[in-house]
C-alpha cells in the first residue's frame, strides 16, 4: 500500500498478533514479514524479513502481560527498523503498560511512565498511537506526536442499542467508579443523554489494588447503572462499586472498560459479582481461561486502522479523538 510516494508497512509484535491482523484487514494490506526468536539464554532476537528503506512503518505491540517481555521486544523492534533506514517509525500501543506510574505519590518513587516514553523515543519512535491512557498527561511525557484514541464512542454505541428502552425512559445512569474517572464518564453520558453518578472511595496505599467504597454521589435508585473505567485489573474497584450501587437501589449494573487487564482474582471476582455484563475492547488479548459468559469483547481495531490511514496520508486525526 502506497500513499504519497511512501510505502506503508505494518509489523506485529508477539503480544497481540490477532489485533495487528485485524488492523491490516481493515486497511486491505498484509502484515510485513519479520521473525522474532529467542537465544538459548532467553535474549530476544528480531529479524526484519523485507526492505523498509524509505517506508512508513507501524509496529503494533500492546505492553500488557508479560509487560517487561513485550516492552523489551518492542524496543528491539524499533532499533532494528531504525538501523534498516525506515523513513518514519510509528509505535502503535493499544494498551500502554506502566501508565499508572505517572506521578510520585510518596517519596523515592519512580515515574515509570515517563521512563517508558524516554525509552521508546531513544529506540527510534517518531510517533505513538495509543488508546485511553490511564492519565492523559502521559502524552506530555513524549517529545514526539502522540495520537490518543478513545474507545468511549464504541462502548457508548453498544449500550445505546442494548439499553435503548431504559435510556429513553430516563432509567439509565453512567457511573464513574472513582473521582479520577469523572471526565471519561461524563464523555460517556453525552451520546447516551444520561445522568452521571460518582463512586467516592478511599484507597489504601498500604495494600496494592485495595480500595474501600465510601459513598455514591448522584441518583441511582431504580436505575440501570453503567460503570465506566479505562481498565479492569484485579476487578476490586469495579466490583466494590457495583455492590455499592446495588445496595443503594440500582436495578442492574453493567461495566464498560477499554483495557481487559484482568489480573489476579479478577475473573473470579467478576463471576461472583452483581455485574450483569462486562463490555471490553480487544486492546489486550483475552485468553481462554479469562473468558466468561458475562464478558463481551468489541474490536477497536477499525479505529486504529482509520488512525493509521489518516496519519499516513497526512489527513486530520483529531476527528477520531471524539
Amino acid at each position: 500500500m502506497v500513499f504519497k510516494d511512501r510505502e506503508l508497512k505494518i509489523f506485529a509484535g508477539q503480544s497481540h498478533p490477532d489485533f495487528a491482523r485485524k488492523v491490516c484487514e481493515n486497511l486491505h494490506i498484509s502484515l510485513a514479514a519479520s521473525k522474532i526468536y529467542r537465544f538459548s539464554d532467553g535474549e530476544i532476537g528480531i529479524s526484519i524479513e523485507e526492505s523498509v528503506r524509505g517506508a512508513d512503518v507501524y509496529v503494533i505491540q500492546s505492553t500488557c502481560y508479560p509487560s517487561n517481555e513485550n516492552l523489551m521486544e518492542l524496543l528491539i523492534f524499533l532499533d532494528a527498523l531504525r538501523r534498516a533506514s525506515a523513513y518514519q517509525i510509528n509505535v502503535v500501543v493499544p494498551y500502554f503498560g506502566y501508565a499508572r506510574q505517572d506521578r510520585k505519590t510518596r517519596g523515592r518513587e519512580p515515574i515509570t511512565a515517563k521512563l517508558i516514553a524516554n525509552l521508546l523515543e531513544k529506540a527510534g519512535a517518531d510517533r505513538v498511537v495509543s488508546a485511553d491512557l490511564h492519565a492523559g498527561q502521559i502524552q506530555g511525557f513524549f517529545d514526539i506526536p502522540v495520537d490518543h484514541l478513545t474507545a468511549v464512542p464504541l462502548l457508548a454505541s453498544y449500550f445505546q442499542e442494548k439499553l435503548k428502552d431504559e435510556i429513553e425512559a430516563g432509567k439509565a445512569v453512567v457511573v464513574s467508579p472513582d473521582i479520577g474517572g469523572v471526565v471519561r464518564a461524563r464523555r460517556f453520558t453525552e451520546p447516551l443523554h444520561t445522568d452521571l453518578a460518582i463512586v467516592d472511595k478511599r484507597r489504601s496505599y498500604d495494600i496494592a489494588n485495595h480500595c474501600e467504597v465510601m459513598e455514591i454521589i448522584g441518583h441511582v435508585d431504580g436505575k440501570v447503572a453503567i460503570l465506566v473505567d479505562d481498565m479492569i485489573d484485579t476487578g476490586g474497584t469495579i466490583v466494590k462499586a457495583a455492590e455499592a450501587l446495588m445496595e443503594r437501589g440500582a436495578k442492574k449494573v453493567f461495566a464498560a472498560a477499554t483495557h481487559a487487564v484482568l489480573s489476579g482474582p479478577a475473573i473470579e471476582r467478576l463471576m461472583d459479582s452483581p455485574i450483569e455484563e462486562v463490555v471490553l475492547t480487544d486492546t489486550i488479548p483475552l485468553s481462554k481461561e479469562k473468558t466468561l459468559d458475562k464478558i463481551t469483547v468489541l474490536s477497536i481495531a477499525p479505529l486504529f486502522a482509520e488512525a493509521i490511514s489518516r496519519i499516513h496520508s497526512n489527513d486530520s486525526v483529531s476527528i477520531l479523538f471524539r
